[in-house]
């Protein structure tokens, strides 16, 4: 009851018109908050900041959920004049993504810690952030979804489980179900950590594995050659030190998002059917993959993409997933301009 009380409490004190300064850390309560599996986080808030203007018709808005254990001030540096989102016509509503360590997480939950937290989906982080949305903010259609890597994976969601929601949807290196090579990915870093002396089932007292997947995301953000090129054998070195004393990681919520990730497929409520899929969506799409991206292999999204008949970029520079960085200007002008039309 007291978890009911407190949900109603949240969504009455964020009206839309109390939307805080640009960029200030927000959240919404959503109470206790039902997952697809049948289980509850109890408590649960979604973390959200706000940039640029609402126009008066409340059609400029943009949703920009986050990278896997990613935030929201991660994503700041994305949205201005000449950006990824260019807010001085674009209103943003960045999200932050169940398990992040801002919104509701094994790092952060009170009644549900560690590994007692349950297990969340893809869909789930869009369910949540689709009540913030509607309840809290009061909006009831959006302009776009844009999401880079996980936050590509969502926007895929969002325009299947939401499809009359957005008019636009610009998943950016994310996918709709992960390959065969990205599985194996999760899978080793996964089992790195809980194989790791300091895991005792997710109540560590330091960060298990911390190595291990400072080396899995190194060798798989990027490719072999741009890595040599930018890295030397020092700073190699140097790097792991550093990481093994970073405060920024939890394997609980690393965990937790990561399965999030490998149990996605967008299909799975069609019957498996990509065709049937994407007579669903509504949305005009923009599907950005890089193709020597080692960390989400593009072959998904393209196949989904083609089923779509969506506009499709290509980033074919040697920086892998990190692409979206290495070429931001071809990608913010792209991104933009879909979004203009």
């Amino acid at each position: 009851m007291r978890s009911l009380v407190l949900g109603v409490l949240g969504l009455l004190l964020f009206p839309i018109g109390a939307l805080g300064e640009e960029g200030q850390q927000q959240f919404a309560v959503l109470g206790d908050f039902r997952l697809e599996s049948g289980e509850l986080i109890r408590d649960c808030r979604v973390g959200y900041r706000t940039f640029g203007q609402l126009n008066s018709d409340k059609s400029n808005v943009v949703l920009f959920p986050t990278w896997f254990t990613g935030t929201t001030s991660d994503l700041q540096p994305l949205f201005g004049s000449g950006k990824l989102i260019d807010t001085s016509t674009h209103f943003v509503v960045a999200l932050d993504s169940l398990g992040n360590g801002v919104s509701t997480s094994p790092s952060n939950s009170r009644q549900q810690p560690r590994m007692r937290f349950p297990k969340i989906t893809i869909r789930d982080m869009v369910n949540s952030q689709y009540q913030l949305v509607t309840k809290v903010l009061h909006l009831e259609h959006v302009r776009a979804v844009v999401g880079i890597s996980m936050g590509g994976m969502q926007t895929f969601e969002w325009m299947v489980s939401y499809p009359d929601f957005m008019e636009k949807a610009i998943p950016i290196v994310g996918s709709p179900r992960l390959a065969s090579y990205d599985l194996l990915l999760w899978q080793a870093e996964n089992d790195a950590i809980r194989s790791d002396g300091s895991w005792n089932k997710g109540n560590y007292k330091e960060q298990p594995a911390r190595g291990s997947r400072y080396a899995f995301g190194e060798l798989l953000r990027t490719t072999p050659e741009r890595y040599n090129r930018t890295t030397n054998r020092e700073d190699v070195l140097l790097s792991f030190a550093k990481e093994r004393n970073a405060s920024h990681f939890d394997a609980n919520n690393h965990i937790r998002q990561s399965e999030a990730m490998m149990e996605l497929d967008v299909a799975t409520a069609f019957g498996g059917s990509m065709e049937r899929t994407a007579a669903a969506v509504r949305a005009k799409v923009l599907v950005i993959v890089a193709t020597t991206d080692h960390m989400v292999t593009p072959g998904p999204a393209l196949e989904f993409a083609r089923v779509l008949r969506a506009e499709v970029l290509e980033l074919r520079g040697d920086c892998g997933h990190l692409a979206f960085s290495c070429e931001a200007d071809s990608v913010a002008s792209a991104v933009n301009a879909f979004l203009a039309r």
